[in-house]
């Protein structure tokens, strides 16, 4: 599909570069099949969807992987994307063009890196040297990796290491936070389970390609970065036994929808998953795991923009976006929420 299909103007104002507070009185658009557009607020959540449904989060923790340094004079910035081994991590880098195979790469504290290799999409591999643990040197040098779109408008401050994380994060490795779950406080779970509605949690580290740009005209010449996930077998039982007696599985954020599909085969079975996945779900995609999602606005001709209209049909997710807007809702990370039950 053409990618200028999924694009559409946002005012800039539009853009929130803090969160609600409390979390759970961000506004949340309710799209519901062809119905009309409901206003509501996270705190209505628990009256929203129904007993027996399940809500499926991801437990994934942002860790501070924005580092700033000099490579010899030249000021450098790599932002971490994707974990490879204890010691080796992929990262974007700013002002590439100055640094070559092989050189050091120095971020302050102690922190040293050495530029392994060059990947084909322009990455470098980056081996931290030393004997503490990387997430060790990270806390001492780098900083949270907020989006471009915040980070550009204002800097990265003490406030953002709480913001910017969810209250389920407990496994470290993501560069992004799943912001669906920002919008969550320990109020809002206790309704939730009063109501009985479930919990499950699963693992996906969230890399620096969300935030990537699609530059290909078409959807079938862009090419997804790929994230490393977990489901545990217990989790995907659960799960499976929540369809099998007619209830919902309802992922919050993008992340626990794309892990849950990748782990779903066509006869509709979520199953255990530990690895890689690269999926990417534009309009035509048949949804196997998933009866529904909570999920913050995304960027115009985004992936994301595009697995929503996936969803809920291209030319509806246009007609809430424009809604959103005109009704001065809060976009992108720390912005307000969209419940989307097709």
């Amino acid at each position: 599909m053409r990618v200028d299909l999924f694009d559409f103007e946002l005012p800039h104002e539009r853009i929130a570069l803090r969160p609600a507070r409390p979390r759970d009185a961000a506004r949340m658009l309710v799209v519901q099949g062809n119905g009309p557009f409901s206003d509501r607020h996270v705190s209505d959540l628990p009256d929203l969807i129904e007993p027996g449904d399940v809500l499926v989060f991801n437990d994934t923790r942002v860790i501070p992987a924005q580092l700033e340094g000099r490579r010899g004079e030249a000021k450098i910035g790599a932002t971490l994307h994707k974990r490879i081994d204890l010691r080796r991590w992929q990262a974007f880098v700013r002002n590439a063009k100055r640094l070559r195979v092989g050189d050091v790469a120095e971020f302050g504290g102690g922190v040293t890196a050495i530029a392994e290799e060059r990947l084909a999409d322009g990455s470098f591999v980056l081996f931290f040297e030393g004997e503490e643990p990387v997430e060790v040197l990270l806390e001492r040098a780098g900083t949270m990796p907020l989006p471009p779109y915040i980070a550009g408008k204002r800097p990265t401050d003490a406030q953002d290491r709480e913001d910017y994380q969810t209250m389920f994060a407990r496994e470290d490795g993501a560069v992004a936070a799943p912001t669906a779950a920002l919008h969550f406080t320990d109020r809002l779970i206790a309704a939730i389970a009063e109501r009985g509605i479930g919990t499950e949690t699963l693992t996906l580290h969230v890399g620096a390609g969300t935030f990537l740009p699609v530059k290909a005209d078409d959807t079938d010449d862009h090419q997804m970065h790929s994230e490393w996930g977990r489901i545990e077998q217990d989790a995907a039982d659960r799960l499976n036994a929540v369809r099998e007696r007619g209830n919902r599985v309802i992922a919050v954020g993008t992340t626990s929808l794309r892990l849950l599909e990748s782990a779903t085969g066509e006869d509709g079975i979520i199953r255990p998953f530990a690895g890689d996945t690269d999926i990417f779900i534009t309009p035509g995609y048949t949804f196997r795991a998933i009866d529904g999602l909570m999920t913050n606005f995304h960027l115009p001709k985004s992936t994301l923009f595009m697995l929503v209209s996936a969803l809920m049909g291209r030319e509806r997710m246009q007609e809430a976006y424009a809604h959103a807007i005109a009704g001065e809702y809060r976009f992108y990370s720390y912005g307000d929420s969209s419940l989307l039950l097709p």
